[in-house]
């Protein structure tokens, strides 16, 4: 996806983390796609590992690397599941192609390749394809999402597939909308079916115009909708119009809709610049806009909070251009209680270190959004920064919130990065009350594709699945044939302790379970990675 933030970020990390590594991480290994302990591996294949790249465009991409999963359970029956991720990261942008993993009881997953690129069977005629998304309706059927370029040409739009045996197979893939000219360019796109009309699910993206003659820079929120299962969509239009501001653009915009009033809201941070460049962030903040009648009107933008976030960076190196990260910030992730439908807002904001680290915020709404709380910082190491927040509340009213930190990074160390994720709940209105659970072994960021910073994604997953929460992320590993691996397992946010879980990295490499792509950009300032 085209990533805002090198360009938006003026500000360093400088924090130097001080507390030392307290908690071994043993046990034994993952195996397979079979679950043995708290978390288990799910991507132990390459689809695509025979594909041939050689037209594909410059770069490198890096073997069997995952990256940025998104996850869904069927609300039927939530021991069916999907996750999608990223397939063989590219250095300059996007990957190889999307891959799944879908369960039918909960545990046991099955490898699968999505048909977005050109390596894909039956994909569409793309290199390289991004930000993967799905999204279960009420009567089963998934719908999932992708962003789908070249880099070798200008070629570059959101697709959609409909799966309707759980992802076993995917139908209907269809171009929401396809540019060709480089000043359009399509990104971070989402898609949300709708939890009481069956067969109705919305995609929504960014698309930039930045037509140098006339200079002009301008990016509104598109929407495009089906009302019959995936088979056709709808026209993609813009919805959220940002021309009335000059230079301005959203990102990340992602629906979540109240069950109980089938009320639709789209998040998604605003973005204003100082010139059509695109190159200097003058005012950032995220907001919301709603709707009452399925998608066919929005109201106007509305500002939840300002967007604090800082470059995401090795605290022990913040300037050294080979040690940078690149995770969550700029990203919002939204939820909704479906018993009250109070709306929550997680991202990563510097409110509590004066500007000079990032922590996980939240801020919450129980009036449809017209008033929202100030910020809250919820991750539970106050002097670590924290990553990539994802959130989820159940039907009880347990607000969980995955996320990672790097609090086992001790002052002296300048040749790894230590990094882990974490999973943090409370009660309905008791933030104070939260704990939280290390969920993945200590790992070291710097072994993950170096892809406009180390990169694991720009988003990670957490989904409830009945009484339980479901997180899905991604760790590195020590292997630069196979650095970084999808996992995922199941908690019980009401038992959480704030104790290390005990787990171990995944060392062997499992034959696939199931069958077997940035600068994609013309370049242009103000045109980030995907």
């Amino acid at each position: 996806m085209h990533r805002s933030k090198v360009h938006r970020r003026a500000a360093l990390a400088t924090a130097t983390v001080a507390l030392a590594l307290t908690a071994a991480v043993t046990g034994a290994p993952a195996q397979g796609a079979t679950a043995t302990g708290p978390l288990q591996l799910i991507s132990p294949g390459d689809p695509y590992a025979s594909c041939d790249l050689s037209g594909d465009g410059p770069g490198v991409s890096s073997p069997s690397a995952e990256a940025e999963p998104y996850a869904a359970a069927d609300p039927r029956d939530p021991h069916r599941a999907i996750t999608v991720y990223q397939q063989d990261r590219w250095s300059n942008g996007g990957a190889r192609g999307l891959s799944s993993s879908y369960t039918t009881n909960g545990r046991d997953f099955v490898q699968t390749p999505l048909p977005f690129t050109h390596c894909a069977p039956g994909g569409l005629p793309y290199q390289r394809a991004s930000d993967g998304w799905v999204s279960f309706g009420p009567d089963g059927t998934a719908y999932s999402s992708a962003l789908v370029f070249d880099a070798t040409d200008a070629n570059n739009g959101v697709a959609a597939a409909t799966s309707y045996d759980g992802g076993r197979t995917w139908q209907h893939v269809t171009q929401l909308i396809r540019d060709t000219d480089p000043a359009f360019g399509d990104d971070k796109n989402s898609v949300t079916a709708d939890p009481v009309h069956a067969g109705t699910a919305y995609q929504v993206w960014d698309r930039l115009d930045q037509t140098t003659s006339p200079a002009r820079y301008n990016g509104p929120s598109y929407l495009s909708v089906t009302r019959d299962g995936g088979r056709t969509w709808g026209p993609a239009h813009p919805f959220v119009d940002t021309s009335g501001v000059p230079n301005t653009q959203t990102i990340g915009n992602v629906i979540v809709v109240d069950p109980r009033t089938d009320t639709l809201y789209d998040f998604f941070q605003w973005l204003t610049y100082t010139d059509a460049t695109g190159n200097t962030v003058a005012e950032t903040h995220f907001a919301f806009v709603s709707s009452t009648d399925q998608g066919r009107s929005w109201t106007a933008p509305t500002t939840i909070v300002a967007d604090t976030a800082v470059n995401e960076v090795d605290p022990n190196a913040p300037a050294d251009p080979d040690k940078a990260l690149r995770a969550g910030a700029g990203l919002p992730s939204a939820a909704i209680d479906p018993a009250t439908g109070e709306l929550y807002l997680a991202y990563e904001g510097s409110d509590f270190s004066a500007g000079q680290f990032d922590s996980i915020e939240l801020v919450h709404s129980t009036d449809g959004g017209h008033s929202w709380s100030g910020p809250v910082r919820v991750n539970q190491a106050p002097n670590a920064p924290a990553f990539t927040p994802s959130i989820a509340v159940d039907r009880q009213g347990t607000v969980s919130i995955s996320y990672y930190d790097l609090r086992y990074l001790t002052p002296t160390d300048t040749t790894t990065l230590p990094g882990a994720a974490w999973l943090l709940s409370f009660p309905r209105g008791r933030e104070d009350a939260a704990v939280e659970r290390q969920i993945s072994p200590v790992f070291d960021w710097l072994q993950a594709p170096n892809a406009g910073g180390h990169f694991l994604g720009d988003y990670q997953s957490l989904i409830t699945d009945g009484p339980r929460v479901r997180p899905v992320l991604v760790t590195a590993n020590d292997d630069p044939q196979d650095s970084t691996d999808v996992y995922t397992g199941l908690f019980d946010p009401r038992s959480l302790r704030s104790t290390p879980a005990t787990l171990a990295p995944a060392t062997g490499r499992p034959a696939p379970a199931g069958p077997h792509g940035t600068s994609s950009t013309s370049g242009t300032p103000g045109r980030p990675l995907r």
